[in-house]
């Protein structure tokens, strides 16, 4: 298993030997790279003559591969099934798009089930991070002379209109 180690996240895992996302645009058109995320869309037109998009997304952004027919009957399981996928292939630049043809296509799904091991402990910002606060609610006294507040938009809009 490979894992970045530095202060902020120690032990979450990462693919070995990948080019981020947003580094797409250093490599010349034709390089050969490899490069891993989380498969957010996978496309198969029907115009595109046996043709397969996916759509990888990393921390630093996103990454369009183009997976021909042959690619796909080798690698098919890997990319019909794959959440985590790894894709080593070859740049192809259209004006400022830019594919990566696969040649080689890894299900790494795996490393996601590290992210959620019980025995990895989560810092307070990190364990809540998809919470949200809810607003403190006004005590005040009914009798005060004080609207309590409306946290609620049909509680605001009463005291609007009332």
């Amino acid at each position: 298993m490979f894992f970045i180690m530095n202060n902020a996240h120690d032990h979450i895992p990462r693919p070995p030997s990948c080019l981020q996302c947003a580094r797409l645009i250093e490599p010349p058109n034709g390089a050969r790279v490899t490069v891993a995320g989380l498969v957010i869309v996978r496309q198969r037109p029907g115009s595109a003559k046996g043709v397969i998009f996916v759509t990888l997304e990393d921390e630093t952004g996103i990454a369009n591969i183009v997976i021909w027919a042959k690619t796909y009957e080798r690698f098919r399981r890997q990319v019909i099934a794959a959440r985590l996928m790894r894709v080593t292939g070859r740049i192809q630049r259209e004006g400022q798009v830019i594919h990566v043809v696969a040649d080689l296509v890894e299900d790494i799904s795996p490393l996601l089930d590290e992210l959620t091991r019980s025995d990895r402990k989560l810092n307070g910002a990190e364990a809540h991070a998809d919470e949200v606060r809810r607003p403190v609610s006004d005590n005040r006294a009914p009798g005060s002379g004080h609207k309590p507040r409306a946290n609620h938009p049909r509680e605001q809009a009463k005291r609007l209109f009332n």
